[in-house]
Parts: structure tokens; sequence; C-alpha cells
């Protein structure tokens, strides 16, 4: 009988939603409520509201919407995430619809670990929070690269020869692994694809970010875009260069 209360983690993640649409923030509520390692901890109704309730309540990630008044979601996760490396900064999951991708874009550009799509599927959702609390940071990989060949165009062009110099300290095996970063795939699909382990394709990605002095994978992918080593259709300008 109390073994309900046996299984509630130490430890929940702690959630906090932002949105100007008190119904969504109360269906999200009810859903992650029902969770026994997740803990909604806060709620704000623009970005104004939710960096003032950031200074006083610990939060481990933030379900962002975009579009709201006085602060919207890209200029409030850009100074949420102006920590950079902030160890206990939080992460944000950017909670979009498919008319306002473009500021789903501008979002992971502003350091946001991921995005998703209001009407996607609560088990989807929760897979989602989660895997943006472990650190796996890029979420519907699928989804991103849609969203990144949409958007593209959108970026400064790079010629099909020239990948910014960024690019230049990797080597050749962390190039191939940026590649296929920025194709949607994830350490497993990576791993077989490469003949690799697992766990040396986490080391290749942890390097990476390093060395391009970058949060996560989805900021990996959005420089990827911008320097011409993926372009549109998740194509390289080369092929990958690395065997």
């Amino acid at each position: 009988m109390s073994e309900a209360h046996a299984e509630k983690p130490v430890n929940p993640v702690k959630i906090m939603l932002v949105d100007d649409q008190v119904l969504l923030r109360t269906g999200f509520r009810m859903v992650l409520a029902a969770q026994p390692d997740m803990e909604v901890v806060a709620e704000a109704g623009d970005g104004v509201e939710a960096l003032d309730v950031l200074r006083h309540t610990r939060v481990d990630v933030i379900l962002m919407d975009v579009r709201m008044p006085h602060l919207d979601g890209v200029e409030t996760t850009r100074r949420i995430c102006a920590g950079g490396q902030n160890e206990g900064a939080p992460k944000v999951l950017i909670l979009t619809t498919f008319d306002l991708d473009e500021y789903a874009f501008s979002a992971l550009k502003a350091g946001a670990s991921g995005f998703m799509l209001k009407d996607v599927p609560p088990s989807e959702l929760l897979a989602g929070i989660r895997a943006v609390h472990s650190g796996d940071a890029v979420v519907a990989p699928s989804t991103t690269r849609r969203l990144l060949d949409r958007f593209t165009p959108m970026l400064p062009t790079t010629g099909a020869e020239k990948v910014g110099p960024e690019i230049g300290r990797l080597t050749d095996r962390e190039r191939e692994v940026l590649l296929l970063i920025a194709q949607g795939l994830s350490n497993g699909e990576i791993a077989a694809k490469l003949v690799l382990s697992e766990a040396t394709v986490k080391t290749h990605v942890g390097r990476i970010l390093t060395k391009l002095e970058l949060r996560d994978r989805v900021q990996a992918v959005v420089l990827a875009y911008e320097t011409g080593l993926v372009r549109a259709g998740g194509a390289s300008p080369g092929g990958s260069g690395a065997s």
C-alpha cells in the first residue's frame, strides 16, 4: 500500500512552466504531476515573471513558450542561458507550433536545449523532459533537422568550398561525428554507422563541444549549419571527408 510513496525519488526533476495561456499550463501541470520523478515547482505567464521567479526558485528544466507578452521566450532563453556553463543553470525546452518554427530556431541559437510541438503526445513530452534533464540536448532530432533545413536560407550563406574556421579545430573523426549529429543521428545511431562504441561517440561529442566552446548538441547542430558544414537537406559541401 505504501509502496507508491517508496517509488517517489528523493530528487525529482524540478520543472517550471512558462506560458501566457493558463489553460495550457494547467494541462501540462496535470500530466507532469502524475509522474513520480517530476515536480512542477513554478509557473510564469511571461519572460519577465519567469526571470523574477528564477531568482529565488531552483529549477532543472523550463518548458518555455516562445510567443508571450512583455518578454518573449527567445529573449528569456537568451538571458537564462547567458551564464553558459553555469553548473546549476536550468535547461530550456521550447514548446512551439508549426507556424512559429522560426521562433524556435532563434531560441535554439539563444541556448535552448531542444524544442517540441505543443500538441506532442504526453509520453513524448515526458521523454523529452527526461532527455534534456539528463543532458541529451537534441530532442526529436528528425524534427530538429526539418526545422533547420527549412530555416537554413535565413542564415548567412557560406561558399561550398569554405567551411567556417571553427571546424578546422576538429580532427577528421570529430568532424565526421559533428556531421552526423547535424543530420539528426543519436549517439547510438552514430556508433552503429561509424562502427564505434557509444562511449567512444560520447567522448567525441564532449571534445567537439569543448573545442567549439558550445553548450550542448543543439548548438553544435546550429553551428554546423551556420558554418556550411551541413546545408539544407543535410548534405555536406564536400562529403564527410573522414574515414
